[in-house]
């Protein structure tokens, strides 16, 4: 069967493999849907879209019942605040993320870390590839954020930050107990190891990154590590699950590999968006409704409509809206760069989230994943000797790709 269409510049859009990650069969016959647990469903993009632009609904999940038991003093974190207040916090900090400041702030972060990695894989003969990206990811969302005074061990103060679930263990239980002194001792090594440090340096002079504004705006010590780990998490662990993902698709098929070799960089970026489409790292996004929401909830009928109750649970489902052919067009389960997508819809889908909580780095993940790769797969005799394994965290339905090695079968 002929899988090539026309894509919006007259070229042909060629269809490649599918999902690596096995996240289960499309299943948007019935876009909006609750489930037998009383939590909505929405896996039809145009229905997912329209819940995250929602006035009507608020951040929910990604542990935010914890946040919620802080003192009302303390400053929440951008990603769990809502309405006007965070609408102002968005507007201010946009500047850090635009593609004019990525392009002349972060690009020379991204090829002088990109190139250490790749000449330790050139002089060792081979290399984890996650430890590789997560160590550029570190990097470069230091640089953004700030953190750039820290202590040794960064990597592996974060490696143990960083939860297998979120959310909080019930505290009458040893295990709970346990997990909350351990979840403790985490932020206080970050703080002392990562934070304090360069908090101490931008009170003396400030400069022109994410914690020198939270400074300005008078945040606590405190309230910049709450911060900090919310961009960590947003710009350090999902870009190196990126990187893996999309590296997993272009090392195990030739044809998608040899055009993104030949292709320039605005070519490469397409393609790492359609693999993010198809890949997104994560699949579901929870949000709360806070007043009665109107949704389209019939796939095969445009007119029928499916009214979600104030103070409901609604999941998003990312990694199923992606697949929703009425906006990625056919074949949406292939990887198709340059696919022709529904007018308003982005290339890689809604991988990035949309509406007011809209992942603000996507110019950035986009860029630093690509610098790493050209020259990764710029490597003569380069190779994958193992493929990733492939675990999850089932709350966001996130993959985590493990133990992907690189080998270099040429060596100068």
């Amino acid at each position: 069967m002929d899988h090539r269409a026309m894509d919006h510049r007259g070229h042909g859009a060629r269809a490649f493999g599918a999902r690596r990650v096995d996240r289960g069969p499309y299943g948007g016959d019935c876009p909006v849907r609750q489930g037998p647990d009383g939590i909505w469903q929405v896996s039809g993009y145009e229905e997912a879209r329209a819940v995250l632009r929602s006035t009507a609904t608020v951040q929910a999940g990604l542990g935010i019942e914890t946040v919620e038991k802080l003192p009302s003093r303390f400053r929440r974190p951008v990603l769990y605040r809502d309405g006007p207040e965070h609408r102002e916090d968005r507007r201010q900090t946009a500047r850090f993320f635009t593609p004019r400041r990525v392009d002349e702030h972060y690009r020379e972060v991204m090829v002088r870390v990109a190139e250490a990695q790749i000449d330790t894989i050139r002089d060792t003969g081979r290399g984890l590839l996650a430890d590789a990206a997560f160590h550029l990811a570190i990097e470069v969302a230091g640089a953004v954020i700030g953190l750039t005074e820290s202590r040794p061990g960064v990597r592996r103060r974060l490696e143990r930050f960083f939860p297998e679930k979120f959310g909080t263990p019930g505290l009458t239980s040893p295990h709970g107990i346990r997990w909350l002194l351990r979840q403790n001792a985490n932020w206080l090594r970050i703080y002392w190891g990562d934070v304090r440090p360069a908090v101490r340096a931008r009170r003396r002079r400030r400069r022109d990154d994410l914690i020198s504004h939270l400074l300005d705006e008078g945040c606590s010590a405190g309230e910049v590590l709450g911060e900090c780990i919310t961009f960590a998490a947003a710009g350090m662990v999902t870009t190196r699950e990126f990187v893996n993902v999309a590296a997993w698709h272009l090392f195990g098929d030739a044809a998608l590999l040899a055009r993104y070799r030949a292709a320039d960089e605005p070519g490469r970026i397409a393609i790492l968006q359609e693999i993010l489409r198809l890949e997104p790292v994560i699949g579901r996004l929870r949000r709360r409704t806070t007043a009665p929401l109107r949704l389209p909830g019939d796939g095969q009928d445009p007119g029928a409509e499916v009214t979600v109750p104030a103070g409901e649970l609604v999941d998003v489902l990312l990694h199923q809206a992606n697949l929703d052919g009425r906006t990625v067009g056919e074949r949406p389960e292939l990887l198709r760069p340059g696919r022709p997508m529904a007018a308003g819809a982005g290339a890689p889908g809604l991988s990035f989230g949309d509406g007011a909580h809209k992942c603000p780095g996507a110019a950035i993940a986009l860029l630093e994943t690509d610098v790493f790769l050209c020259r990764l797969f710029a490597l003569p005799g380069i190779r994958m000797a193992s493929p990733p394994r492939v675990g999850f965290k089932d709350e966001i339905a996130s993959y985590e790709l493990r133990g992907c090695e690189v080998v270099l079968t040429e060596r100068t």
